[in-house]
């Protein structure tokens, strides 16, 4: 008996000694940063992860890390992404100290009109089904990058996830989870449960599955380039699936698809220069929200006070005021950017901040959900990439054409259908798109590669994880654990109007002072304990004293930040 006790008592002391060291007194968990010298990848899934770290070891640039990272994902997490979705990149080139921006979205049919909707008697687009479909821009995003900045080989980016879909890989509990809700609402599309279900269901956590047909397709794409995609038998493929199924997507719209190289635009941010790019996305609304946020002293404004957390509010409803107005296709509808981004603008729209929530919610400013994978790499010689890329809403519109493998996006959905409005729907149009990449220079130096997943939560995770970071004196790691805010618009997700005269929720994370609840229930904000959505997080920072890397990859997502 005595002989137990002082094992036990020992075990304690060897296992215990540390289990207070990382955390005590926080009202949220975190752990440690990744460290590494040479290279480093973080991504939502840890196979993905290792996939990129692979490319790296083997010679290959940050840019191939994130191709072969992002088609690994495409297959290990569909409830969120695929070769279906689009794509868009902030890439740090280190041999000409520049940053880079690729928009890969995808344009809406050329035949499908503004006019045939309202005949139809719609009032918004549907979220599933072949009308909200638009090109996939993904792959072309793949050889735009890499022709620019890629080292290695398609054919060997591509291999290891062609290998994973024929073998079969486990599944993760989190995918498991959202996979198995998406699976009654995308049943009824053709080619759903042939091509993304077990006999009829998802797969189970720790589960294997295998897409031997998208396997093909890769394989085809590894060996035909880009064409084989937007030109090939998988076009054609893509064309006669939606012609049978009364879609409006053409062999004609994936053969003229072409992403753009744009310049990214930016605001300092307490002597930070914070990157996003241009609309047709919504990083300047991050940019925008820390111009108005600018103006206030957060080193005597704690950390998830009720002053803090108003601030941000009220920031966020002025910023996506102008988001609902200006934010569109710039080949359609210019938004005025250099007035939207000066100083001068953001101080008269931070003197409409009282100290109650006066502010009501702009129309536009529902909720806008969708499920997303964001990833960054970095490599030897210091170069660095942020990418984001989706299928929309989940694991897209459903529909899934025979042999392929993957489902097309819905971001069609995003258009409104008010003529004279900036997103209006109109062909070969792009729509207004949630999906940012986040980038941030010091000094001209790189300093951070950085995103957050989910719908209207980008900008505001953004926004949190750069104070969290410039204001409140996190680590890497903190700044993405700890508990966010997130304010959605005149809706509920429920489609239920909300009380307080339309000023919106705030949604808090769990870790936030009751006292701050009831600071805001005082100001007139309408507050909820919400589970989420709050988003994923990955990150990269570059130390600029040692030049090694930090990584960083959040408990909300089944993800994970490795080195070498």
């Amino acid at each position: 008996m005595l002989r137990t006790l002082v094992a036990t008592l020992l075990l304690a002391a060897a296992c215990g000694a540390h289990a207070g060291d990382r955390i005590t007194g926080k009202a949220f968990a975190t752990r440690s940063e990744v460290l590494a010298r040479h290279g480093m990848v973080a991504t939502s899934h840890p196979l993905a992860t290792q996939v990129g770290l692979d490319v790296l070891k083997a010679g290959g640039t940050a840019v191939d890390a994130a191709i072969a990272a992002n088609a690994a994902l495409g297959l290990m997490e569909p409830v969120s992404n695929g070769i279906g979705g689009d794509l868009f990149a902030l890439v740090w080139d280190a041999r000409t100290r520049k940053l880079h921006g690729y928009n890969g979205s995808g344009r809406s049919p050329r035949s499908l009109t503004l006019e045939w909707f309202r005949q139809h008697g719609y009032r918004e687009i549907p979220p599933l089904g072949p009308l909200p479909v638009s090109v996939p821009g993904a792959v072309d995003g793949w050889f735009a990058l890499h022709k620019r900045f890629g080292k290695l080989p398609m054919r060997r980016l591509l291999a290891p996830t062609i290998a994973y879909a024929r073998e079969g890989f486990p599944v993760t509990e989190l995918i498991a989870h959202y996979w198995a809700l998406s699976v009654p609402k995308l049943a009824p599309f053709p080619g759903f449960t042939e091509q993304f279900t077990l006999d009829g269901r998802a797969p189970a956590k720790g589960e294997l599955w295998r897409n031997p047909n998208l396997a093909n397709t890769l394989q085809a794409i590894a060996d035909g380039g880009r064409d084989a995609f937007y030109k090939g038998r998988i076009a054609r493929v893509i064309a006669d699936y939606f012609k049978a199924h009364d879609g409006f997507l053409s062999y004609a719209d994936l053969a003229s698809h072409q992403g753009e190289w744009v310049e990214p635009i930016s605001t300092r941010y307490r002597g930070c220069e914070v990157w996003e790019l241009p609309p047709n996305g919504q990083g300047l609304a991050a940019l925008q929200m820390l111009n108005i946020l600018e103006g206030y002293d957060f080193s005597r404004i704690p950390f998830g006070s009720a002053e803090h957390v108003h601030l941000f509010v009220e920031a966020k409803k002025l910023a996506f005021e102008d988001r609902a107005r200006f934010y569109a296709d710039p080949a359609f509808a210019q938004a005025p950017l250099p007035m939207l981004l000066s100083k001068d603008y953001a101080a008269k729209r931070r003197a409409l901040i009282g100290s109650n929530a006066a502010r009501k919610v702009e129309p536009g400013q529902a909720n806008l959900g969708g499920d997303t994978i964001y990833l960054t790499t970095a490599d030897r010689w210091g170069n660095m990439v942020s990418l984001i890329q989706s299928n929309y809403r989940g694991m897209g519109s459903g529909m899934a054409p025979p042999g392929l493998g993957f489902i097309l996006q819905d971001r069609g959905q995003m258009f409104v259908l008010q003529e004279g409005h900036a997103n209006t729907y109109a062909p070969g149009k792009r729509p207004f798109h949630t999906i940012i990449p986040a980038f941030v220079t010091r000094d001209g130096a790189p300093w951070l590669s950085f995103g957050v997943m989910g719908g209207d939560m980008q900008p505001q995770g953004h926004v949190q994880v750069l104070m969290n970071l410039i204001d409140f004196g996190m680590n890497l790691q903190e700044a993405g654990d700890a508990p966010r805010i997130q304010h959605e618009g005149s809706t509920s997700p429920e489609g239920q109007a909300t009380p307080m005269a339309d000023g919106g929720w705030v949604d808090l994370e769990s870790g936030f002072d009751y006292d701050t609840v009831r600071g805001l229930m005082r100001k007139g904000h309408s507050v909820r304990f919400a589970d989420g959505p709050y988003g994923g997080y990955q990150a990269i920072a570059r130390d600029p004293a040692t030049g090694a890397y930090i990584g960083a990859s959040e408990s909300r997502k089944d993800g994970q930040a490795a080195g070498y």
